[in-house]
């Protein structure tokens, strides 16, 4: 069935004088997706973003939200809005900052419900110069989702909020989500976009160097990481022994704690413990989201231009995946 893409980028681009902060960018969201932006900074996240909305002006290429022109869905009331230069009026409550948004739409949700959803309720009185940092950004939330959007976009949404608060958000969020709503946020936190993410989709230099769900994006890095608590003396012709042992891809010791990567860790596990029966608290775990990250990102730097991927069924969701551009040509 033909499904009008949420958000569709061909070859966006854009410049300020001779920085290519986006630089080339093919994409397509369909609705019901929740997607990750992830990169660096300076990687074009928020300029992307910028440029699917329409808040800028694409030096080539074109940005499509539902089909047609990002301020035609905007006016519509189909796209919301969390930006990290969105500001709300000091003298303002956040009850009123919500009510004031609100009344700019033709069918949005109720302020007691944009309030519930951001979980503003205890705060909708108190004025928006008195928020804290956290507070802050849940009130911009609530802001974001009063219009009751088909498209959200969230640019770092929980900066400033401890543990509980980013919970807590994510924990609406979810709610938001569940009604097939989509979702594009741009995140520092990895760990977010592992979490509540479907697809991630990594951005360095302006370009897209991995697309692919968080599963097939940790894959980019191959092998597991063993980590072991030791008790014996440790020497130069100990490390040699260890870094011999089948699989062993990188060692690393600090204080009685040793970390190996492994490209086959039971065959590692099975010759460490066969030469040191002393090592204790063992623990074999998969690359994380932060493994994958470096991979890709400081990966594509060393080459000079980003390698391209798309991690799917139809590939290994390897490095092997991974072509450079100019490699393609």
């Amino acid at each position: 069935m033909n499904q009008t893409p949420a958000i569709h980028l061909t070859d966006l681009r854009k410049s300020f004088g001779s920085l290519q902060a986006v630089n080339g960018v093919n994409l397509t969201i369909n609705p019901g997706e929740v997607v990750a932006l992830l990169g660096p900074n300076g990687a074009g996240k928020s300029t992307t973003i910028d440029l699917a909305l329409g808040l800028a002006q694409p030096t080539a290429g074109r940005a499509e939200l539902f089909g047609g022109d990002p301020r035609s869905a905007i006016v519509q009331g189909r796209v919301g809005a969390m930006l990290q230069g969105g500001a709300l009026l000091p003298t303002l409550t956040v009850a009123q900052s919500v009510a004031l948004v609100a009344a700019a739409h033709k069918h949005p949700l109720t302020v007691a419900e944009a309030l519930e959803r951001a979980r503003c309720t205890e705060i909708a009185k108190q004025k928006v110069s008195k928020l804290s940092g956290g507070q802050m950004q849940r009130a911009r939330f609530a802001v974001a989702v009063v219009s009751n959007p088909d498209l959200l976009f969230l640019d770092e949404p929980t900066a400033a909020m401890d543990v509980e608060a980013r919970r807590t958000f994510w924990q609406s969020m979810r709610e938001f989500t569940d009604e097939g709503r989509t979702v594009v946020f741009a995140t520092h936190y990895l760990d977010e976009a592992d979490t509540y993410a479907d697809r991630i989709v990594m951005l360095s230099s302006g370009r897209v160097v991995a697309d692919g769900t968080p599963t097939e994006v940790k894959a980019v890095v191959s092998g597991r990481r063993i980590r072991a608590g030791f008790d014996f003396a440790w020497t130069p012709a100990v490390e040699d022994a260890l870094r011999a042992l089948p699989g062993v891809r990188s060692l690393d010791h600090r204080a009685e704690q040793l970390t190996i990567v492994s490209e086959d860790s039971d065959l590692t596990l099975r010759a460490l413990l066969a030469a040191h029966h002393d090592i204790h608290d063992i623990e074999v775990t998969a690359h994380t989201m932060d493994d994958a990250f470096l991979a890709l990102t400081e990966g594509a730097a060393a080459l000079g231009e980003p390698a391209s991927a798309t991690l799917g069924e139809s590939e290994p969701a390897n490095q092997s995946a991974l072509t450079t551009n100019g490699a393609a040509r």
